[in-house]
């Protein structure tokens, strides 16, 4: 119910990615469902790396300002500081600084779990699942009625993703 009030004040194209009563990832306004769904997806992913241990662990020195905080742990979550800022993070942490690694970052994300993917429209092809199931995506709501429904409730059944959509009533 949270993504589909959420993505009617969202442009169209909209996918979100919702957990635990909160969104976690949208993507919205791209001319393909398929982009939407990899934008939301990244999105999620930058939400939940921010429980990485690493990230948690990062200690900041006292009057380090919270947004400069909050800005070093995107930066550091997202892998693209350039060298200058890997410089101001490590003086501003009471601690040496350990980058997050691509490695570890793939195997956190594949530790995501009970996301409900919501859709605007149908979703017209099973490359959205199989995006979708790189993000953690247990569940999917989508209105239906894509000509290649068939393909996508495929795809679901595949990658264990439960499905509901307005069109589609025979699927569990």
């Amino acid at each position: 119910v949270l993504g589909l009030v959420t993505l009617k004040y969202t442009q169209s194209n909209s996918v979100g990615y919702s957990l635990d009563g909160q969104m976690i990832g949208i993507g919205a306004g791209q001319q393909s469902r398929v982009d939407c769904t990899k934008l939301a997806g990244g999105k999620a992913d930058i939400w939940y790396l921010r429980c990485h241990p690493k990230v948690l662990g990062l200690k900041f020195k006292a009057g380090v300002g919270k947004q400069d905080r909050i800005n070093f742990r995107v930066g550091y979550i997202e892998g693209d500081l350039v060298p200058s800022e890997i410089v101001e993070l490590g003086e501003a942490l009471d601690q040496p600084l350990e980058l997050l690694t691509d490695e570890e970052k793939r195997a956190w994300v594949k530790t995501l779990r009970g996301v409900s993917l919501t859709s605007d429209g149908f979703l017209p092809f099973r490359d959205n699942v199989d995006h979708a199931s790189k993000h953690g995506v247990s569940f999917i709501a989508q209105p239906g009625g894509s000509t290649r429904d068939d393909d996508v409730i495929a795809g679901c059944r595949e990658h264990g993703i439960q499905f509901n959509s307005a069109q589609v009533h025979h699927v569990k």
